[in-house]
């Protein structure tokens, strides 16, 4: 039975397989994944399907990249199918080989089976008329999007062509930069002094991957950000990438800054702008082998549902694909959808009375993880090595600041989130000796802590008073 309305599925296959299946007339799925069989399961007789391959290509191109690697699709045939079996696992299909095979660049999936929607972008039309109806490829256009024109450089794209002996030198400047980039990973997390388990940054690691999005949340000091950009380097694979971006919402945060909305212009008149999450989440779709992760700090201290808008739904690592693609607010885009290469860490200060509660539908989609203070061995040891105070002083200090959070944590108006985290009492610089130690430690309690506890007990001078004493005796 004939579609009312023509479906494109593009089917990995490398170069041995693709030859099997033209001269068959056929196409065999391998693997077991459950998502994938349900994509062959809706592919119908009279579908347009393609064999595609795809590998990163650095030199050959037919523009300029310096020096970055750019997605490359091979088309080696097109066809219709002519009958799905109903298996899962196998096709039908009526092969014409691609002779020579065709290169398709920039905007593709690494996916087995990638259906697109020739509705979808402007850049999913171009693919599917590229490949059935024997198009160019607008290269140009490509070149001009802001993610490669970033990447590129391309002002000027014909000038930039031309300009060949800056070009070498860039060249070896971004291949000598490759070469000395370190992968990131979790042991090197943890020596940076990371005082939380290996088995529970192993959980959340795997929680990031598999659900796309966590919140970390815990009391202030307890290390937030800074463990959610070295996760985010972890996904990426090293440290200081441009695939991370980093923003905070504030209670004035909206769906028109974070998303997209009409802004003013220069010339005085209101233009439509990208927000943050919409910059990163094209550069992602455009990028399908690298990954990319935002960070979006205090993520309670707007109002979630507000801001995320139809981003809630999209969010869903099931719902990361061209078919669950819906229409934004703002823009003539037949739909939209956030790419599975795209990940969102966000954290969370659950001890600050003017935050927003969190929305259900906002909980849902997130794995929230706690985080909480630690002045255990693993703290200990580590201001041993890296700042050279005494043990008898650290001892000391850890005593102190424990007594204070259990007092903290029975108090019923305040507890456990409200406690004081070890980012306060951490540090790598080199203290010369205890007298100097003891310079720092009440500096720290004078300017940041106590502070801190004249907002916990505004009411309560005479707490603070106590606490005081117990961290300065």
């Amino acid at each position: 039975m004939n579609n009312t309305k023509q479906n494109y599925w593009f089917l990995e296959a490398n170069n041995n397989r693709s030859d099997i299946f033209i001269r068959n007339n056929e196409w065999i799925y391998a693997g077991n994944n459950k998502k994938d069989i349900e994509q062959i399961h809706l592919i119908a007789a009279g579908d347009q399907v393609a064999i595609k391959s795809v590998s990163p290509q650095i030199s050959d191109l037919p523009f300029e990249n310096k020096g970055y690697p750019v997605p490359v699709t091979q088309i080696k045939a097109i066809g219709t199918v002519i009958e799905n079996p109903g298996d899962g696992k196998s096709l039908k299909v009526s092969w014409q080989r691609s002779t020579p095979e065709k290169k398709w660049y920039f905007y593709t999936s690494l996916k087995t089976i990638w259906p697109v929607n020739k509705d979808t972008n402007w850049q999913s039309e171009q693919l599917i008329n590229f490949t059935f109806n024997d198009q160019p490829q607008d290269i140009d256009q490509f070149c001009q999007m802001p993610y490669w024109q970033e990447r590129f450089n391309n002002t000027n794209y014909e000038s930039d062509m031309n300009n060949q002996n800056q070009q070498k030198f860039n060249d070896a400047k971004r291949q000598t930069k490759d070469i000395a980039r370190k992968p990131y990973l979790l042991n090197d997390l943890i020596e940076e002094g990371c005082f939380i388990s290996k088995d529970k940054l192993e959980s959340i690691q795997t929680k990031l991957k598999e659900k796309k999005n966590i919140i970390l949340q815990g009391p202030p000091g307890t290390g937030k950000t800074w463990l959610a950009k070295r996760l985010a380097s972890i996904i990426i694979g090293y440290r200081n990438s441009d695939n991370i971006k980093a923003i905070q919402f504030h209670p004035n945060t909206s769906y028109e800054d974070f998303i997209r909305g009409y802004r003013p212009s220069s010339d005085g008149k209101l233009e439509l702008v990208d927000g943050p999450f919409l910059n990163i989440a094209n550069q992602a779709k455009n990028d399908p082998d690298e990954n990319y992760v935002i960070v979006i700090e205090e993520i309670n201290r707007g109002n979630p549902a507000q801001i995320f808008g139809e981003m809630l739904t999209l969010l869903e690592a099931s719902k990361r694909n061209p078919q669950e693609a819906l229409e934004l607010t703002y823009g003539n885009e037949k739909g939209f959808y956030i790419p599975d290469n795209l990940y969102v860490i966000g954290t969370m200060n659950i001890a600050d009375r003017s935050l927003a509660m969190v929305d259900f539908a906002l909980r849902r989609r997130f794995a929230f993880f706690d985080l909480e203070p630690n002045f255990g061995n693993e703290w200990l040891e580590y201001m041993k090595d890296k700042s050279g105070i005494s043990e008898t002083k650290l001892n000391e200090w850890q005593k102190r600041i424990e007594e204070l959070n259990k007092i903290i944590s029975a108090d019923q108006a305040l507890g456990p989130a409200f406690t004081i985290g070890h980012s306060y009492l951490t540090t790598s610089q080199r203290i010369e000796n205890d007298n100097a130690a003891d310079k720092w430690f009440t500096n720290i309690v004078e300017t940041e802590i106590i502070p801190l506890l004249k907002e916990y007990w505004f009411d309560e001078p005479n707490q603070v008073e106590k606490a005081k004493k117990i961290l300065l005796p």
